[in-house]
């Protein structure tokens, strides 16, 4: 399981939730990133639209694509085409993950992943 030292946003053209993960004792990381670009997806295959997961540590630097996202408590799990990755967000602040829920909604207009976000035993 990634540790996670904080979230980073965006919500313009492109949908963007992206994960910092530490790789060293000097703050160095590397970004689990979340994208989609909905203004776009017309001019693409079927195939290829929805939300695309980089990661500096995937294979040749392939990306995934988002089948299902889960948050339950301080963990998320994101499961790709290709396979599952956990992270914990403990020491994230509440207002990046709030807005990080906000924007995966936004990603999910459609409802191309399943999307579950738990709170409190409840589900959004």
């Amino acid at each position: 399981m990634l540790n996670v030292l904080f979230i980073t946003n965006e919500d313009g053209t492109d949908l963007i939730v992206s994960f910092a993960i530490p790789v060293d004792e000097y703050d160095d990381v590397k970004s689990l990133t979340l994208l989609r670009t909905p203004k776009y997806e017309i001019f693409l295959d079927e195939a290829d639209r929805g939300v695309n997961i980089s990661y500096e540590d995937f294979p040749d630097g392939r990306n995934e694509s988002l089948k299902k996202l889960t948050i339950e408590g301080d963990l998320v799990t994101i499961t790709t085409d290709y396979g599952t990755h956990t992270v914990n967000i403990e020491d994230v602040d509440q207002k990046e993950i709030q807005e990080s829920k906000r924007i995966l909604k936004k990603m999910n207009f459609d409802g191309r992943f399943e999307l579950k976000i738990s709170v409190s035993n409840q589900q959004e």
